[in-house]
């Protein structure tokens, strides 16, 4: 690494133009879901009674003969073939956060000297990739290999390139979840089952329940010349040094200003190829910080949002590097300034289209509305440390509680109506509450809270759990996270809760008291219990701190503790009882998330180690016998009094580099020494325990140090892209 290569690619950077996307002569909605195999492409390439069989299956979840299958298979190869698919694979989400395939041609023998194109129903069902290679934690052995992807009907298969991707399911040999998806789809069968039965309590049409998601993915872009300068950026996703530029984002000239050039051209063209993946995109504008963006589709249907994405963040990356950026998905990839998040925008909606967390215009539904909302918090409630948990990472850990994303303790903001609401549904007397006109109802006693919550859209930036008006926000969710790990979570617990709230409900009619009566009775109870996590202040302060934990909320501070959440006896009984996840699976994903935090900060302290010692000690050290060669000559050429006082500031500078420099070395070799200790550890725990409190803490402090360097040696041997340049060249 040289300075020499640093001006060669910012001067680069400087000189590129945009990549011409040219205009679609045809609408959006025209070329939407192109390459998606939806029901319009099933309804055109499949026979009637196929179609109507794929529309139970993906509806009701019937179960798909292999007679169907192969039908579906022969439609759906005419129909991939026509845009030019000769491959086929099966696309799944195993346990490393992104996405895996292994591609197979279309091609069979025809036993005759030649080859055919063939693609049947088992292939599309079901193939054996190789599961070693894959986090486990336990669950199969290294020797064991086999794992099975299965078809999720659920999520329409798609076309990219040359290749047919079938959005799978992949489980172990013995049946243990190995991804995200399958344990995803039994949460929203659970909270389906749950939900429906309480929403019948007021509509007793209602068939089903869906959970809906509205992910907000935020990046950022960085010129790929700048970032193949960057070893921290290209290994680990983040700079592990860098001083502040001059200009940061105090101006807040940024956000929702004018898209630049290159970028507009790298959005265009992400939207369109997005829409053509039937991902609905939405709304695309500038975040916060200097060249960080934002992209957010329409909500959809939760396991089909998941996929989306999955999908989007791969094909940014794509992009991207056409339009001659790195994208970047880490949650906090410059020192700072605002890091990224994924806001998680989630809702339930019954088949007749009820928003259940939506007031109404009936005390009905606004009876409803209070009873989803209610459940909802004494789910988050009960699980706050294991909703945390499902948002921790070695990554996302920079970001949560830096006066730009919620702390990391889990609380919900309501707003001043729903509050209000809830207080007096708490402290009046069941007397009170009913009138007693004709029949027994329900009076809230509150004017117009239709129309006062559906305007109740402030959000309170420091609570990681906030209402806005008809759904939720989980706001803590990490950018570069599969949102599945969240929604696994928080659906659960929604079930839990909704199923618990029925049996006592039940239990109340069955003991004559009346249904209204029996609701607002077990409301109350919960109103009170889940108190706690209704929190309207700042998130940030040190009060809240002391107050959440007064409160008996989780206030762990430390990602490899926060993760124990996923194996507490409440967690295990919550998913085992929803038939969510075994105790094995969970002991298995808390040991792949302790083992991938130790690697993630493993990474980055080999990679700091080496840029500290390889690349800034010598260019300091260079710098620093300038200046001491120059004194020199200043003392042979001046009088010693005038000497002393023309060379002051560079014998300032001299022995600052000198005091930077040996705390540098000094502490590196502490870090390595740190790393060398946590390695001899055999427990995962006590490994991730050890790298969080002797390692991540020195990357910290010696980050410092080098910063300082920054400032003092010479721009033009300084050798790594400064901040200045990667966030403000465009």
């Amino acid at each position: 690494m040289s300075s020499t290569l640093r001006f060669q690619v910012v001067g680069e950077a400087f000189t590129k133009k945009p990549v011409e996307v040219p205009n679609r002569k045809d609408r959006p909605s025209e070329y939407f879901a192109k390459y998606v195999f939806n029901r319009q492409k099933m309804f055109k390439y499949l026979p009637i009674k196929v179609y109507e069989k794929m529309c139970d299956v993906i509806d009701n979840g019937a179960t798909l003969d292999m007679a169907t299958a192969n039908a579906v298979a022969e439609g759906m190869k005419k129909w991939a073939m026509e845009l030019g698919a000769t491959h086929c694979t099966h696309w799944f989400q195993p346990l490393t956060e992104g996405t895996a395939e292994k591609h197979d041609g279309f091609v069979e023998y025809d036993w005759k000297g030649g080859m055919v194109e063939e693609f049947t129903g088992k292939e599309l069902i079901q193939q054996e990739p190789d599961a070693s290679s894959f986090p486990s934690g336990g669950i199969r052995s290294t020797f064991e290999a086999r794992g099975y992807s299965a078809w999720d009907p659920a999520s329409p298969v798609f076309v990219i390139g040359d290749t047919l991707m079938i959005p799978t399911v992949f489980i172990s040999y013995t049946g243990e979840a190995l991804d995200y998806k399958a344990p995803l789809k039994k949460a929203l069968k659970a909270v389906d089952k749950a939900a429906t039965e309480v929403a019948r309590y007021f509509y007793p049409d209602v068939k089903k329940v869906v959970s809906n998601l509205g992910w907000e993915q935020e990046y950022f872009l960085v010129d790929e010349g700048l970032y193949a300068a960057r070893p921290d950026l290209l290994m680990t996703g983040r700079t592990l040094m860098g001083h502040d530029s001059a200009k940061n984002q105090q101006m807040d000239d940024h956000y929702f200003g004018s898209i630049p050039e290159r970028v507009a051209a790298f959005m265009k063209d992400l939207e369109i190829q997005a829409l053509e993946l039937g991902i609905p995109c939405k709304t695309r504008h500038n975040e916060v910080a200097p060249n960080q963006f934002e992209l957010a589709p329409i909500f959809e249907e939760t396991n089909l949002a998941v996929d989306h994405n999955m999908l989007i963040m791969s094909l940014m990356k794509k992009v991207a590097r056409k339009h001659g950026f790195r994208c970047l998905l880490h949650e906090k990839p410059f020192a700072g300034i605002n890091g990224s998040g994924k806001h998680n925008n989630w809702s339930l909606a019954t088949d007749t289209g009820i928003l259940l967390h939506g007031p109404g215009k009936t005390q009905t539904d606004n009876l409803r509305f209070v009873t989803f909302i209610v459940e909802t918090l004494m789910g988050v409630y009960r699980h706050n440390g294991l909703l945390k948990a499902s948002i921790i990472s070695a990554t996302n850990a920079h970001r949560l509680g830096a006066n730009e994303a919620p702390p990391a303790i889990i609380s919900s903001f309501l707003g001043k109506q729903l509050s209000d609401l809830l207080q007096k549904l708490e402290e009046t007397d069941d007397d009170e509450l009913f009138n007693l006109a004709g029949k027994q109802a329900l009076s809230l006693d509150i004017p117009q809270i239709p129309e006062l919550m559906l305007d109740n859209t402030d959000r309170n930036r420091t609570s990681p759990f906030a209402f806005t008006g008809n759904r939720f926000e989980f706001r803590a969710v990490g950018s570069q996270a599969n949102c599945a790990a969240a929604m696994i979570v928080l659906n659960t617990a929604v079930a839990e809760a909704l199923t618990d709230f029925k049996t006592r409900v039940d239990a109340l009619i069955a003991a004559g008291t009346e249904p209204t009566k029996a609701i607002v009775k077990v409301l109350r109870q919960d109103i009170k219990t889940c108190k706690p996590i209704h929190f309207e202040g700042n998130g940030y302060s040190d009060e809240w701190k002391a107050e959440a934990a007064r409160r008996g909320l989780d206030v762990e501070s430390s990602a490899p503790k926060m993760l124990d959440n996923y194996t507490s006896p409440e967690s295990v009984k919550m998913f085992t009882s929803m038939n969510v996840l075994t105790q094995p699976e969970l002991e298995a994903r808390l040991e792949i998330k302790q083992e991938t935090y130790t690697k993630k900060i493993q990474i980055e302290a080999r990679i700091f180690g080496d840029l500290c010692l390889n690349h800034i000690i010598p260019v300091a050290t260079r710098y620093q016998s300038q200046l001491i060669d120059n004194v020199h000559r200043v003392k042979e050429i001046f009088p010693p009094a005038i000497a002393e006082k023309v060379s002051a500031n560079n014998m300032v500078l001299i022995q600052k580099i000198s005091e930077h420099s040996s705390f540098i070395t000094e502490n590196v070799e502490k870090l390595v020494n740190a790393r060398k200790v946590a390695n001899k550890l055999t427990n995962e725990r006590e490994k991730a325990i050890a790298y969080h409190d002797t390692v991540a803490c020195l990357l910290e402090s010696i980050r410092y140090h080098v910063d300082k360097l920054e400032l003092i040696v010479d721009d033009e041997l300084w050798p790594l892209p400064k901040y200045r340049e990667m966030l403000f060249i465009r």
